[in-house]
Order: C-alpha cells, then structure tokens, then sequence
C-alpha cells in the first residue's frame, strides 16, 4: 500500500489560534483528521510530522525514502529560508508537494520565494485547509498513476 508523510513545519502547531485572520480557525488536528479521511478513502496510508527544528525536517525528510511513496509538505517559514529542506526534497527523489494555508504570494514580499517549489512536483496555496486536501488528492495521483 502506498504511503504518504505529511511534514508541518514551524508554527503550525499553533494553528487555530494564530493570527486566525491569516490560518483560519481549523487546529492541525483538525487538518491532520481531514487529510487522514481522504487518505482512508482513496487506500492510502498517511503519517504526520510537525517540528519547529529545521534539522529534524531534515532527517525525517531523509529518512522518508525507505517508507514513503510521497511527502506532502507545508514548510512555512522555512520556505523562504530552508536550502537544507530543499535539499533533503531534491536527494530523497520521491514525488512532493508544497502547500501553503495562504496566499503567500498576496503577502510580504520576502514570502514570495519559496525555495522549495523548484524540487517540489507542484505548489497549492492560498484555499486554506482546501490547500492540504487539494494536495493530498495531487499526491495520491501521482503515486497512483
């Protein structure tokens, strides 16, 4: 069966009560749950990882080849900042998807450049929660052909 890693970086575990304006009111486990649904109902399996620390994204990152078909990945800060993320996505070689609860190109300037997406498959932002389903649905297709 085909296995999915869902990696929140930094801050998302504050979701639901962080700038609310901005994330919504949904906690990651209400995110976790939703994905977790989709999952079940397309036949796929679906592991979660949060960290506020760079280096055990990283490691996790690694270590995602041995177990995972795919990773779905909302970096956040570490988006505009992470060359050790985007590394790790581009040496594990599996299919990744970046997704961002907001618009991050409606926002500062600086969260215009993501790092990431030129290793990722594809980028979703800016629907919210709907960011995590609509990626989560790209990424079943993609290991399921």
């Amino acid at each position: 069966m085909s296995k999915v890693l869902v990696i929140h970086g930094p801050n998302l575990n504050l979701l639901g009560t962080r700038e609310e304006d901005i994330y919504g009111t949904a906690t990651l486990d209400d995110i976790n749950g939703q994905l977790k649904t989709l999952a079940d109902n397309a036949g796929v399996e679906i592991e979660f990882f949060q960290s506020n620390h760079e280096g055990e994204i990283v490691d996790k990152i690694g270590a995602a080849k041995e177990n995972f078909s795919a990773i779905l990945i909302n970096p956040a800060a570490y988006t505009h900042t992470s060359v050790a993320i985007r590394d790790a996505i581009a040496a594990v070689q599996i299919p990744t998807i970046e997704v961002h609860l907001s618009n991050v190109y409606a926002r500062e300037e600086f969260r215009h450049t993501s790092l990431i997406a030129p290793v990722a498959h594809g980028q979703i932002s800016g629907f919210g929660v709907d960011s995590y389903l609509l990626g989560l649905q790209a990424t079943i297709n993609l290991i399921k052909g």
